[in-house]
């Protein structure tokens, strides 16, 4: 914990301004992740007014689809409390609303995460909790949860905002478990295990297993097995199992989305307790909605349930927004129209970023879901470490312009890889983004040729060296003398 922020006050006496929590180092945002941030807001790229500025692909949105919510609100003026046609309902809406929700809101989401997880599970409406945004909704399950200085267990790479969202002022600790590329950084359950006993051993206690999936920064999604295995570990060992499902509605390729709900729904004999299981969902990847700060907290345990309601009250969707995407997430057709383009323009960007990366060599972990790639940087390392993947990360900031994310920012244990993000910018820009890729791409080789014909004259010239000193060893060899070459060193 950091100290106290103090000043002085009139009478030269020091003064305690900011309490402990305030100045903690918890927060998680001293990483390069929000360093990145940092650089493009001071440099920000525009295509007429700054066009060397700084790219954002550090920002997880997905704005491909935006233009299909602006039909939608056009066509239907009356969902908004501040139209004309919707203006009969403002006083009503304007009014204290309690924490509960709108039930035309509550069942809509409900009904919108059915319709994302193909109608293969039911959700129901008084469970569904309201949050400001995934964070929000974070926070408040464990507060309800855990108690400070009480862990959860979560597979690394993983999101940087978790350090800040589960950890700063709960005062949980998160426990990585290493994944490696290796391996493709598939979960296994012996991963699990093996950090599970080093926190039993170090009095540590776990109250939970927190997993993303579709995950953040991979673009993948958990297999049923893998889910099962995993359902039934924190179920033996009485642990919650923390289901964070944002990106569920991004999947655009086979193998499809597997919501924990499903497993829970068919329960495949496995006889686990529902009340351990708990999920996070949103609306601002799954419909481009970051501003609107819907969060939601769904958990199958009626006292998580209360609680996390009255925690709600801490940061509710303001009523005018319930109003809106309750009339919205009805119209069954839009929905659906939505899901399907979405999916489709989310493929063909990530067809087309990766075809780009692959023409200039550089490669990604192969993924089916999300807004981002998993980008292998490795072969461009002068090692193996993460002093190297920062250095090369901030080569790629200052000279190529990109904001991307260092694995090491997501705990990734392998260096080198970098989440880059593909769906929050237009076309053009996209173009721009592999260039400056490829130029960097073509310097850095070209120095790698470079080095090595550094090295290969300096090798030729200990072998030149070598043969003079024998020649002048020598005074009757038959090989004439030559005088030392100047080697030109590149």
């Amino acid at each position: 914990m950091g100290s106290e922020k103090s000043g002085i006050n009139s009478n030269n006496k020091s003064v305690v301004v900011l309490s402990k929590l305030a100045t903690n180092e918890q927060h998680g945002e001293n990483s390069p992740y929000f360093d990145g941030w940092k650089a493009y807001d001071n440099d920000p790229f525009h295509l007429v007014n700054n066009p060397d500025g700084v790219i954002q692909m550090g920002l997880a949105e997905n704005q491909l689809s935006v233009d299909l919510v602006e039909k939608w609100i056009k066509r239907n003026p009356k969902a908004s409390i501040c139209t004309n046609e919707g203006i009969e309902s403002f006083r009503t809406i304007a009014n204290f609303q309690d924490y509960h929700g709108l039930p035309q809101f509550t069942a809509a989401i409900a009904k919108f995460m059915g319709k994302i997880r193909r109608g293969k599970v039911k959700f129901d409406p008084e469970r569904v909790v309201m949050a400001g945004g995934a964070t929000g909704a974070n926070e408040t399950l464990i507060f309800c949860l855990a108690d400070p200085g009480d862990a959860f267990l979560v597979p690394a790479p993983y999101y940087p905002g978790f350090n800040r969202d589960l950890r700063w002022r709960t005062g949980v600790q998160l426990l990585p478990i290493s994944c490696k590329s290796s391996n493709n950084f598939k979960i296994t359950i012996e991963a699990v295990k093996e950090t599970y006993q080093k926190a039993q051993e170090a009095n540590i206690k776990v109250k939970g297993l927190i997993l993303t999936n579709p995950c953040n920064p991979l673009g993948t999604v958990l297999d049923r097995d893998t889910l099962i295995n995993l359902l039934t570990f924190t179920d033996q060992h009485n642990i919650h199992l923390v289901c964070d499902e944002i990106y569920a509605a991004t999947v655009f390729d086979a193998p499809q989305f597997v919501s924990i709900a499903e497993i829970i729904n068919d329960d495949d004999g496995i006889g686990i307790n529902k009340d351990l299981i708990h999920i996070v969902s949103s609306l601002s990847k799954d419909m481009g909605f970051p501003g609107f700060r819907v969060g939601i907290v769904y958990s199958f345990n009626d006292e998580v349930v209360n609680c996390a309601r009255k925690m709600s009250s801490f940061g509710l969707v303001s009523t005018q927004t319930q109003h809106l995407l309750a009339s919205m997430l009805s119209d069954d057709e839009f929905v659906e129209e939505f899901l399907v383009e979405s999916a489709k323009r989310l493929r063909k960007r990530h067809e087309k970023f990766t075809g780009g990366l692959e023409k200039v060599g550089i490669k990604c972990l192969k993924s089916n879901a999300g807004v981002y790639c998993w980008m292998d940087l490795r072969p461009l390392l002068k090692e193996e470490t993460v002093d190297a993947e920062v250095a090369l990360w901030k080569m790629i900031i200052k000279d190529v312009k990109l904001n991307v994310s260092p694995g090491s920012s997501f705990n990734c244990p392998d260096a080198g890889w970098f989440r880059v993000c593909f769906a929050n910018i237009d076309e053009q820009t996209v173009d721009i983004a592999l260039a400056r890729i490829q130029t960097f791409v073509d310097a850095k080789k070209q120095q790698q040729w470079k080095r090595n014909n550094l090295r290969l004259n300096l090798s030729n010239r200990k072998y030149d060296e070598n043969v003079m000193t024998l020649n002048m060893m020598s005074p009757n060899s038959l090989i004439p003398r030559s005088p030392p070459q100047l080697l030109y060193m590149y």
